[in-house]
Formats: structure tokens, sequence, C-alpha cells
């Protein structure tokens, strides 16, 4: 995405363990905005060991259903097959969060928040669905890419499509240019 928007960047994997990162989360029972935070957070603070006082951007989504409970990348079909099952006929959230971390420190952090209603799904559809998209989608949480197939998933979709995408490119843009990082 920051590479279409003509943002200029050096991608990196943060080195971050988000499995024990995500364990650990858990046993401090955050809510699933302030979980996708503080992912994105810890995820830039750990790029940025490598890269000394650069700006270093971090960047985590979560989904949460209606219940609360939060959904993490499918494992599997079949797990992506049981995330569409929970999520048909449902409203779910879904809360992409992006913190800069400079020197050291985190400078600003934004948490984009999308609602997303889901229409009531086949179990014909959704095996289409995954035949046409997975493995595609074994990295998106929630199993689907808004800007493909996975559009017609949804009854109705509340929230910035950038966030939906996976980071609040507007909100990140738009400090990039108050830092002088881009052109005004």
């Amino acid at each position: 995405m920051l590479d279409a928007a003509g943002i200029p960047h050096d991608a990196m994997a943060s080195g971050l363990d988000e499995e024990a990162a995500k364990a650990a989360l858990a046993a401090e029972n955050l809510k699933p905005r302030d979980l996708a935070d503080a992912l994105a957070e810890m995820k830039a603070m750990r790029a940025a060991t490598r890269v000394g006082g650069a700006m270093v951007l971090g960047g985590d989504s979560v989904v949460a259903l209606a219940d609360g409970t939060v959904l993490d990348k499918p494992v599997d079909r079949a797990d992506a097959t049981a995330h569409l099952r929970a999520l048909s006929g449902g409203r779910h959230d879904l809360f992409s969060a992006a913190v800069f971390v400079e020197g050291g420190r985190p400078v600003w952090r934004h948490i984009g928040h999308a609602k997303l209603t889901v229409r009531p799904l086949s179990d014909a559809f959704i095996d289409s669905y995954l035949d046409a998209e997975w493995p595609a989608i074994a990295g998106c949480v929630g199993c689907f890419r808004i800007e493909g197939p996975g559009v017609q998933l949804f009854d109705r979709i509340d929230g910035d499509h950038w966030t939906i995408l996976g980071m609040p490119l507007l909100e990140i843009a738009r400090y990039l240019r108050q830092r002088g990082k881009l052109p005004a």
C-alpha cells in the first residue's frame, strides 16, 4: 500500500515472535483495539532496534466478532472455513493499528476501526470462495481481500477503505506530511 501511494520506505520483517507476543498479551485481557495497538508498537520497537534512530512504522490488524472473540489468520483451509462460518450472517469489528517509533520510542499512533457485516454464507459459497482464494488469503485476518472476491462476503461496510486493507493510510500520510517526510 505504501508503494502504491508513492510513500518511500524500506520494508523489513519485524523479527517479533507474534505467537509469543499474542500469548503474553492475552493474559492482560486487552480489548481487540488495544491488542492491535500493542502488536503494532511491539513490531515497530523490535524493528527499530536494527535501524538506529530511523523512523519505523509497525502495523497490525485484529478482527473481533460481536461476542468479543478475536480471530487470527487461518492456519489452514479448514480453519478458514471455520472462520467464514463464524463470520457468516454477523457483524464484526476490524482494527488496524499503525505506530511510528523514532529514537527508540513511540512518537505517533493511530487505530483505524471498521464495522463489517457479512451476509449469510452457504457452505457451497464458502467452498467455491476458498477454491478461488485459498491460499492467497492465508495471511489475511478475516479470510478476505476486500479488493478482490472477498467483497462478495459483505452486506455492509462502515469504515475507511485503507483500514480494511490493513493500514490507516490516510492518517499515516497526514503524519508524514506534518513531519516534512512527504511534500505538503
